[in-house]
């Protein structure tokens, strides 16, 4: 069981060094902190990670 959650959190560690951030864990944000807000969909939630990751938003950061 030890071994398992350390893997895991090594996993979702190396997701946030490349910018991929756990879904799950945003929905447990959402449920636990906004529960009036309806979460986005998977879709969205990893749109809106890169976009904030790579400027998208706000008129073009380069590399």
């Amino acid at each position: 069981m030890i071994l398992a959650r350390l893997i895991g959190r090594a996993a979702d560690t190396a997701r946030l060094m490349v910018g991929l951030p756990s879904y799950d864990r945003y929905l447990e944000h959402m449920a636990e902190r906004h529960p009036e807000a309806e979460p986005m969909t998977r879709r969205a939630f990893f749109r809106d990670r890169q976009e904030a990751r790579y400027g998208a938003r706000g008129g073009g950061r380069c590399c």
